[in-house]
């Protein structure tokens, strides 16, 4: 019995594969639970059409994607921070730090896509940064953290 899965199934395969499968397997758990729907001629045909808008949507979230990367690689990224003594700050910066920072220069990312290697700082200098802006688009940023005047 050919199905196509609606939903991502352990072992058997993700969203949009047509998959064979045992016929009991697949009336009895995979249709009447949501997880698959027969693979029709017309059901094939309409995800055929899906995957391929899917793929053009896919392919212009990238550009803009890569354009945001590319701006984001010509910043000088200062964050200003509180400190005592031996250059240690008051408190962190972390990955929402640099979030807010990224956005008053004009890039746009959330702090969970945004990867501060060795954790949380906790003293003046240059860090890196691993940002995440697509599944197939990642960028390297580095910034300075500097005393707060």
């Amino acid at each position: 019995m050919e199905l196509i899965l609606k939903k991502d199934v352990e072992h058997l395969g993700f969203t949009d594969d047509v998959v064979t499968v045992k016929p009991g397997y697949g009336r009895n758990y995979l249709i009447p639970n949501g997880l698959a729907v027969m693979a029709t001629a017309g059901a094939k045909k309409q995800l055929a059409e899906t995957l391929k808008q899917r793929a053009h949507k896919e392919e212009s979230n990238i550009k803009a994607a890569k354009a945001q990367a590319d701006k984001m690689a010509e910043l000088d990224l200062k964050i200003s921070a509180k400190t005592g003594d031996a250059d240690k700050l008051f408190g962190s910066v972390t990955t929402a730090d640099v979030s807010d920072a990224l956005a008053k220069n004009g890039v746009e990312i959330d702090k969970k896509f945004i990867s501060i290697l060795g954790g949380n700082i906790k003293r003046l200098g240059q860090y890196d940064a691993d940002i995440r802006f697509h599944r197939e688009v990642n960028a390297q940023l580095t910034f300075n953290v500097v005393e707060e005047k």
